[in-house]
């Protein structure tokens, strides 16, 4: 069965004596092209400095050459793997009317026999082999990325921001508590709203204050994650301005769909459909979603005043629900079954019979509530709470 958007081939029938070949391996300062030049016997390979223009002349010139030598070139394909560069050069050249493909750079079979030699011609030689094989159809040779729009790719940015600000205010409050640690102090929390004003009454087992130049480093420190925190502030607030001021966009839809099923939180839910938009790929099935040690654990929040369940995956901007995005407080008979709790719904049993009803049965069923009635399924298995909190 034929799969949908499957890059593991290409499908469309190669004609070598009409099809002109390259392939680039791309660097911070200069390009190193290879090219497949048809009625032309040597391979030719070329440095460029990085320039766009002059790859386009370059690919000109090449099929010029091909054209003397008595052969018709009705397609040019580029081929360079996924980098620093990013889709751009992609992009470019399809508007200009040429092939161009971004090789998943891990897709590309090495030999792990002995240590080989690794220099940008031998790479050329291996990219030009793994691309010839795709273009014919053959498997096993290479994978391709989905090349997105240059609105899709800015729409990931915010994720992959607030992602790196996490990490940055982790690591700032880990080497406050290390340095913390080597005066021989322990138990201070740095995330307190009140710990800079705490530094001053700190003590050693000694009985001594934290040094000065230590304590100085601990202030600036606390600046850092003052600043980090804001500004993942300001990213949470920006993106819930942006659902509620297109609530029926495509992507900002499913976002609204998924916390509103599945009960994930909008961070989790708006990096699922970018990443889904950007590989054409639907976010259902058995996904991370559904266990407790996925995505979904970096918002698990618990919320005051009520028994702490597994499915309970709020982030701290979405507790509040100023655009209305979770499940409204409605009586449990009248809530959506995929997400409400069953005191008549059993564990999940790993029988022939549930086999049999993930198949034929379970394909009639809507996607959405099949993809939250695993998800509940699991954390009640996990638990043994119900995703309510129990009764």
């Amino acid at each position: 069965m034929q799969k949908l958007n499957d890059f593991s081939r290409s499908r469309i029938a190669l004609e070598p004596d009409g099809t002109l070949i390259a392939v680039i391996e791309m660097s911070l300062s200069s390009w190193l092209v290879a090219g497949i030049v048809p009625g032309v016997e040597r391979q030719p390979l070329k440095k460029l400095a990085v320039d766009e223009s002059a790859l386009l002349k370059l690919l000109h010139r090449w099929r010029e050459e091909a054209e003397k030598a008595g052969r018709r070139i009705g397609r040019i394909a580029v081929a360079f793997e996924a980098g620093r560069d990013g889709f751009w050069l992609a992009r470019w050249l399809k508007a200009r009317s040429i092939e161009a493909y971004v090789i998943h750079a891990a897709s590309v079979a090495v030999s792990r026999e002995h240590r080989r030699a690794k220099t940008d011609r031998l790479d050329t030689e291996l990219l030009k082999r793994a691309f010839l094989g795709w273009l014919r159809g053959e498997r096993d040779h290479c994978k391709m990325v989905a090349i997105p729009s240059i609105k899709n790719e800015d729409a990931k940015r915010p994720n992959r921001e607030r992602e790196n600000l996490v990490s940055e205010q982790s690591r700032i409050i880990n080497r406050m508590k290390a340095a913390l640690i080597r005066l021989g102090i322990r138990g201070f929390n740095p995330k307190l709203k009140r710990a800079a004003g705490r530094l001053e009454d700190l003590r050693t087992p000694e009985g001594e204050p934290i040094p000065p130049n230590t304590l100085a480093e601990l202030r600036r420190d606390m600046e850092r994650r003052r600043l980090v925190r804001d500004q993942i502030r300001q990213i949470e607030e920006a993106r819930l301005e942006r659902l509620d001021h297109a609530p029926g966009d495509g992507p900002h839809a499913m976002v609204r769909l998924l916390v509103r099923v599945i009960g994930v939180g909008i961070e989790t839910a708006d990096m699922l459909v970018r990443g889904a938009v950007a590989k054409h790929a639907r976010p259902t099935g058995r996904s991370s979603l559904c266990r407790p040690h996925g995505f979904a654990r970096r918002e698990r929040q618990k919320t005051p005043g009520e028994r702490a369940g597994p499915f309970r995956q709020w982030s701290s901007s979405a507790r509040h629900d100023p655009i209305s995005v979770a499940v409204p407080s409605a009586p449990e008979g009248q809530r959506l079954g995929a997400v409400v709790s069953s005191p008549h719904r059993e564990r999940p049993r790993h029988s022939q019979a549930h086999d049999r009803g993930l198949g034929t049965q379970a394909s009639d069923r809507p996607v959405a509530a099949r993809a939250a009635g695993r998800c509940a399924g699991r954390s009640r298995f996990a638990s043994g709470n119900t995703m309510n909190g129990g009764r």
